[in-house]
């Protein structure tokens, strides 16, 4: 077990955030590779395809290095760090929106159980990219207030609490959101697959993000 591995099992978000805050930059290489998958679900959550969820993940995490001073702990920082990931998603969303228009004028105590449940044996994983194509084409079928909370929810595990702050909503419509994201997604996945097999994003592509957002740290972090 490297270094690095071995100080991700052992410190928690805010232990590593007081490290990085103060000057042991490095560590937030931990943070991205811990908070990876989940990013990557919510961007594809909004059906944006793999370059561009990589490239709104790397802004994500910039944005979140460089503002860590105003992570003040009210929330979890998987919490805060989802709400930047999901204002960028959104704000990407109303560029294209604008483009599309201007184009056409000329011619966002707890009983739950998840529907899924996380497996802590990845050799029990089954990998299966064609039957993960079928699955990212169901949950894209479904309306994205729907397929947004149910991402958040089921595929992230986030609870209500945290999720009516991440989206702005209030809990009863987390709540209604995610009955009828089940119901529409029920029949189709709760079979056989696990959230990791949903979006997969592997370890190659964990290791990239982590040179690209800790090269783009770096680069801001240089004196000019």
């Amino acid at each position: 077990m490297t270094i690095m591995k071995a100080m991700e099992a052992q410190y928690s978000d805010v232990e590593i955030i007081t490290r990085v805050r103060s000057g042991d930059t490095a560590l937030f290489e931990i943070l991205i590779r811990r908070y990876n998958p989940y990013l990557y679900r919510i961007g594809r959550s909004y059906q944006y395809n793999h370059p561009d969820t990589e490239d709104l993940m790397q802004e994500s995490y910039v944005q979140a290095f460089f503002n860590l001073s105003g992570f003040e702990g009210r929330s979890s920082f998987k919490t805060w760090l989802t709400r930047i990931m999901l204002n960028n998603c959104y704000q990407k969303k109303q560029k294209l929106r604008y483009r599309k228009e201007v184009v056409a004028e000329f011619t966002g105590r707890e009983d739950h159980i998840p529907l899924f449940h996380q497996t802590s044996s990845t050799e029990k994983i089954m990998v299966n990219k064609e039957l993960g194509s079928v699955l990212e084409n169901a949950l894209g079928r479904i309306p994205e207030e729907y397929r947004v909370v149910f991402t958040l929810r089921e595929l992230n595990g986030m609870n209500v609490l945290d999720t009516t702050q991440a989206l702005g909503i209030s809990e009863s419509n987390v709540k209604v959101r995610l009955n009828r994201a089940r119901k529409m997604l029920r029949n189709e996945i709760e079979k056989m697959y696990s959230p990791d097999e949903i979006f997969e994003f592997n370890l190659r592509y964990c290791d990239r993000m982590v040179e690209r957002v800790m090269t783009a740290i770096n680069n801001k972090l240089r004196p000019a």
